[in-house]
């Protein structure tokens, strides 16, 4: 069912209507909450998997600079929600511990429910950079290093925000909810979508490419530091103006439930190692409390809040 605002939204702007048709297709009449033939990231074989929010496959291999072999998979989900929903939800993940950026696990974990070993918020605290609206790339690198050693005999999934937005090193303002109108929709993407914005696809794909540039050398500590066998990838791609299917309209970010090629193509790079850690399974840490308007500040500020 929709909502009184969700049929009003659709009502006064014909391409989000549009955009839930092509949604319905893809999830065969919402049947589907998650890309079906996605992979499974925890029936993989790895020791740590790092994911790149927001990072697509074509994107990653122009300018991937890691060491190790890159493939192409498919993600279980179109945004991180969904991704979430497709790999944790509901599952006996005792062995893993999860190190994210990302406050989506946080804000849905009543339905998501995942039973981790722990979960390290790293966007609660000073690690957030309220300057930036975001988690840097190299404070998430120095907390997953800390994290790999307190848990040593642990799975390690490592959340980065970047290349999702806010662009860090760019001088752009579109992405960093420098607008003066206050009732926009907090995502660049939908103000594009809903034209209340006009920028350049250019310009949005030369900032996007630099926030991954940007974060890459820092992966790249995290992977020369980590005991293991590790897995770079990404929770999702996102799409910069091509045309979604089966309606052929342009799209802009990350919308659930569209299972194209720009959404759900990742990359998964993966770095062999000598020595594998020896993974045990033990009951979870409590994990700490959080503060929900703290949650909604983030989650707006990285554009997720409607």
């Amino acid at each position: 069912m929709y909502t009184g605002a969700q049929l009003r939204r659709g009502l006064s702007n014909p391409k989000l209507l549009l955009r839930e048709l092509n949604r319905l297709y893809f999830s065969r009449g919402r049947r589907y909450e998650f890309n079906r033939s996605g992979v499974d990231i925890f029936e993989e074989d790895w020791d740590n998997l790092v994911v790149l929010d927001a990072c697509r496959y074509d994107m990653f291999a122009e300018r991937d600079s890691l060491p190790g072999r890159a493939e192409k998979r498919r993600s279980r989900g179109s945004n991180t929600v969904e991704f979430l929903r497709g790999n944790f939800a509901g599952r006996d993940l005792t062995d893993t511990v999860y190190v994210t950026a990302n406050p989506q696990l946080y804000r849905h974990r009543d339905w998501l429910d995942p039973t981790l070993h722990a979960v390290r918020n790293i966007w609660q605290g000073d690690d957030w950079d309220d300057e930036l609206g975001t988690v840097t790339p190299e404070t998430t690198t120095e907390r997953a290093l800390e994290v790999a050693d307190e848990f040593p005999d642990k799975r390690l999934v490592v959340h980065y925000i970047q290349p999702h937005y806010p662009f860090i090193e760019s001088d752009t303002d579109f992405d960093k909810g420098q607008l003066e109108d206050p009732d926009a929709p907090p995502s660049f993407w939908q103000r594009i979508m809903r034209g209340r914005l006009d920028v350049p696809t250019d310009t949005i794909w030369d900032a996007y490419t630099e926030n991954l540039e940007t974060a890459l050398p820092h992966v790249e500590t995290l992977l020369d530091s980590l005991p293991g066998k590790t897995v770079v990838t990404s929770d999702h791609g996102n799409m910069v103006g091509e045309r979604s299917f089966p309606i052929p309209i342009r799209e802009w970010g990350h919308p659930a439930g569209q299972y194209t090629d720009e959404l759900v193509d990742v990359p998964w790079l993966v770095v062999e190692s000598e020595s594998r850690k020896r993974i045990v399974a033990e009951p979870p840490e409590r994990e700490s409390s959080g503060d929900d308007d703290d949650v909604a500040e983030r989650l707006r500020d990285l554009g997720y809040a409607e």
